[in-house]
């Protein structure tokens, strides 16, 4: 189990390393558009962010595992 979520850990901070070194200029626009939204909108982006991540885990513990 927690192997499990070291990997996936790490994994994460991969992604967003490559797109802090790839795209640092894209990265900054969408943080600024992020900014412009209202906080509901960012809730509920967040919220949706979430559930897609659950999700997948599900999807790939139950049906590739």
């Amino acid at each position: 189990m927690i192997s499990e979520i070291l990997t996936i850990l790490g994994c994460l901070a991969v992604l967003e390393g490559l797109v802090l070194a790839l795209a640092p200029s894209r990265f900054e626009e969408l943080v600024k558009w992020l900014g412009k939204l209202d906080i509901s909108t960012r809730r509920n982006f967040g919220l949706l962010t979430v559930g897609m991540g659950v999700l997948l885990v599900w999807i790939a513990k139950y049906f590739f595992l």
